[in-house]
C-alpha cells in the first residue's frame, strides 16, 4: 500500500532533482546534475563553496557513502509517472538492491539459532538465578542490564520469550508481582533499542540507508545506553521493592485482580547451584567475543556487510564444532535461524521498493525540497524533537525497526544535510522514537509478552507511561545537545 501511495505521489507531485555531490576513490568529487557530470577538487573549499556543512574527512573516511544533495540546486524535471507494472517490480528491485543486508541478516539468524540450540544461555541464566536467591533486587539489576545489552547489541526480541518460564516463578517466589518479569524481559530488550549501539537490525541498517557510517555517534549511544538503562533499572527496582514491602500496592492486583500464576511456583528452577559446564562457558565467551570482534572490525578495519557476514558464518561453524554438532544437524539449525529472518528480509526489500518508486519517479527530491522549505525557518532544536515525535507516531503503524529504517532514512538522511542537522542525530531520533513507543505499540511484542503472564495491556500501560515520559525528556535533551556538538 505504501508503494502504491508512493507511485500515486509521482502522478500528483512535480518531478525534480537536486544536484548531488559524491566522493570518488580517485581523489575527486563528482557533481551530478540531470544529463551532466563534473569533476571537482577534493577539498574543504569545494564543500564550503557548495554550502555543504560536512567536513572533508567524513567523505574520505567513508562516513558519507551516498551522494549528497547540494542545497539550493533543486530544479523541476519532466514527469516520470510510475504505473502498475512499476509498483509490482519495485519490491523485487528493492530485494536486489538490499541483497548484502539480507544476506547479513540470514547469517546472523543462523548464528543466533546455533548458539541458542546449545542451551548455554539457559544454563547461565539458571545458575545466575540460583546464586542470587534472596538478593532479587540485584537480580533485577543484572538481568535488566543483560536484556538491555542484548537489545542494544544484536536486537534480541522474540528470542526473549523463552525466558518467562525461568524468571516468572523466581520473581513470584521473591514476593514480586507479574509485572516485574515483563518489565525485566520485554521492557529490557525493548529499552535496548533506544541506544542500539551496534544493533544490526536498526542502527546499521538505518545508518546505511541514511548514507552515514553507523559508528558516527557510537560513543553517544553508549552513553545513552548507560543513562537509559540506569533509569530503567531504578524504575523497575523501585516498583518491585514497593510491591515486596506492600503487596496491596500491586498494579496487577489493582487492575486485573488475583491473577493465577501461569507457571508452577514449585519449579526447581532457581534451586540448583550447579555451574554451567565448561562447554557452555566456552560458548558464552564465543558469543560475547563475536560481537566484540564485530565492533573492532568495523571501527578499526573498516569492515562492512560482506566482512560482518563472514564473521557470523565462521562463528557459527566454530560453535557447531564446539558442540560436536554433525553436519545434518548444523545445516538444519542454521537454516531454521535463517528462516526466522525471512520476514525481516522481505520487509527490507519491500520497504526499499518505496524509495525506488520515489527515486525513479523523480519525486524524492521534491519531497525533500518542500520539507526543507517547511523547516528552513524552524530552529534546529524544535526540528529534531519534532522528528522524534514523528517517529513515535510512525511506530504505531510500522513496528519493524529495519522496515522503518529503509522507508524513512533515505529521505530523512538527505533532509538532515539540507536542514543542517548531523545525520547521526536523524538516526538517533529514529532509534529513540521507536524505542520509546515500542514499549506499548500493539503491533510489537507487548501483547505476546503480557499474554505469557496473564495480565492486561491496561495494567502494563499504567506501569510504563511514567517511564516513557522520563525517557522522552531524556532523549529530547540528548538530541538537542547532539546537534550542538
Amino acid at each position: 500500500m505504501v508503494i502504491f501511495l508512493a507511485a500515486l505521489a509521482t502522478w500528483i507531485l512535480p518531478a525534480g532533482k537536486y544536484v548531488t555531490l559524491s566522493y570518488q576513490d580517485n581523489n575527486h568529487f563528482i557533481l551530478s546534475s540531470p544529463g551532466k557530470e563534473t569533476q571537482l577538487a577534493l577539498t574543504q573549499k569545494t564543500l564550503d563553496s557548495l554550502h555543504i556543512q560536512i567536513r572533508l574527512e567524513k567523505f574520505i573516511q567513508g562516513d558519507i557513502r551516498k551522494p549528497v544533495s547540494v542545497p539550493g540546486t533543486y530544479q523541476q524535471l519532466r514527469s516520470q509517472k510510475q504505473g502498475f507494472l512499476d509498483v509490482i517490480k519495485a519490491p523485487l528491485k528493492g530485494i536486489t538492491d538490499s541483497i548484502e543486508i539480507i544476506l547479513f541478516l540470514f547469517l546472523i539468524g543462523g548464528f543466533i539459532n546455533i548458539f541458542y540450540t546449545s542451551g548455554a544461555m539457559e544454563q547461565g541464566l539458571i545458575y545466575l538465578s540460583a546464586k542470587m536467591k534472596g538478593k532479587e533486587a540485584w537480580l533485577i539489576i543484572i538481568l535488566g542490564f543483560l536484556f538491555s545489552f542484548a537489545g542494544s547489541s544484536f536486537g534480541m526480541a522474540e528470542e526473549a520469550l523463552v525466558f518467562y518460564p525461568v524468571l516468572v516463578p523466581l520473581f513470584l517466589a521473591a514476593g514480586y508481582d507479574l509485572l516485574v518479569p515483563v518489565a525485566v524481559i520485554f521492557g529490557g530488550t525493548q529499552l535496548g533499542y533506544i541506544s542500539s549501539f551496534v544493533n544490526p537490525f536498526s542502527t546499521i541498517i538505518a545508518s546505511n540507508a541514511a548514507g552515514v557510517n553507523w559508528t558516527d555517534g557510537l560513543y553517544g549511544r553508549l552513553l545513552m545506553f548507560a543513562i537509559s538503562t540506569a533509569i530503567f533499572i531504578w524504575y523497575v527496582v523501585r516498583y518491585a521493592q514497593k510491591i515486596k514491602n506492600n503487596p496491596d500496592l500491586s498494579l496487577v492486583l489493582r487492575f486485573d485482580g488475583f491473577v493465577k500464576p501461569p507457571y508452577p511456583t514449585g519449579t526447581n528452577i532457581g534451586k540448583t547451584t550447579q555451574s554451567p559446564d565448561r562447554k557452555s562457558v566456552i560458548l558464552l565467551l564465543m558469543f560475547l567475543f563475536t560481537f566484540l570482534i564485530l565492533i573492532g572490525g568495523v571501527i578499526f578495519l573498516k569492515w562492512w556487510f560482506l566482512e560482518m557476514s563472514a564473521l557470523f558464518l565462521a562463528a557459527s561453524i566454530l560453535m557447531a564444532f564446539v558442540q560436536r554438532m554433525n553436519e545434518k544437524t548444523f545445516i538444519e539449525k542454521f537454516i531454521q535461524g535463517a528462516e526466522s529472518m525471512l520476514g525481516v528480509a522481505f520487509i527490507i526489500g519491500v520497504a526499499r521498493g518505496v524509495t525506488i518508486v520515489l527515486n525513479e519517479g523523480n519525486v524524492t527530491d521534491t519531497i525533500l525540497y518542500y520539507a526543507s522549505s517547511a523547516v528552513s525557518q524552524m530552529p534546529d532544536s524544535i526540528f529534531i524533537v519534532s522528528l522524534l515525535i514523528i517517529f513515535m507516531i510512525f511506530t504505531l503503524f510500522i513496528s519493524s525497526t529495519s522496515g522503518m529504517a529503509v522507508v524513512t532514512m533515505p529521505i530523512l538522511g538527505s533532509l538532515a544535510i539540507v536542514a543542517g542537522v548531523p545525520g547521526r542525530e536523524i538516526v538517533n531520533s529514529y532509534l529513540f522514537g521507536m524505542g520509546i513507543m515500542g514499549l506499548i505499540t500493539p503491533t510489537g511484542l507487548v501483547l505476546p509478552s503480557l499474554a505469557l503472564v496473564n495480565i492486561s495491556l491496561k495494567t502494563w500501560f499504567r506501569f510504563i507511561w511514567p517511564l516513557m515520559i522520563i525517557l522522552f525528556i531524556v532523549c529530547a535533551l540528548f538530541l538537542i545537545i547532539g546537534i550542538r556538538i
